[in-house]
């Protein structure tokens, strides 16, 4: 029998007390784009040092013989990941499914996904930071910046979800 999702205030109550514990214990907020980002950069240490070493970008990731990956963000994503697992299994909802309308493809559907979380991230990096990092963890410091971003990103998703809809419906 499938359970029912968490009371939404509750779930924000938790969520706003998790990124309170992380500004904390950490001194920063949440973000996800940034673990990413240093995953990215590891990777690419790893099949081309000498680009790296050559490259100002990538050779600050890498100064003092430090890994990108002991940096606290790649650590953040895989516990969100972990996170889910669990939650899924607990909630009973832990199993492999395509969610999509009826009138599109699997394949189809992954590669709109695919390629909504690449634009996703790459925008995420010209804005510094993702909606956990920019604006949630913004708006909790009460960041212009932050409530700028949040009312970008609902905007923006609510001009294009005309154009997609037909993805879904």
């Amino acid at each position: 029998m499938k359970k029912n999702y968490m009371n939404p205030y509750v779930a924000g109550s938790l969520l706003g007390g998790v990124l309170l514990l992380a500004m904390y214990l950490s001194g920063r907020g949440l973000g996800a784009s940034g673990g990413i980002k240093y995953c990215v950069v590891s990777i690419v240490g790893t099949i081309d040092a000498a680009h790296v070493a050559a490259s100002d970008y990538y050779s600050k990731y890498f100064a003092d013989g430090k890994s990108p990956l002991l940096n606290w963000l790649p650590f953040e994503v895989f516990g969100v990941l972990i996170g889910g697992f669990i939650s899924g299994a607990i909630s009973g909802r832990l199993k492999f499914k395509i969610e999509k309308s009826p009138s599109i493809s699997n394949t189809k559907r992954l590669v709109m996904a695919f390629l909504g979380g690449v634009f996703f991230v790459y925008g995420a990096q010209l804005a510094r930071g993702c909606t956990s990092g920019a604006a949630l963890s913004g708006m909790a410091v009460l960041s212009v910046a932050g409530f700028v971003t949040m009312l970008s990103i609902f905007g923006s998703a609510f001009m294009f979800a005309w154009f997609f809809r037909k993805n879904w419906i």
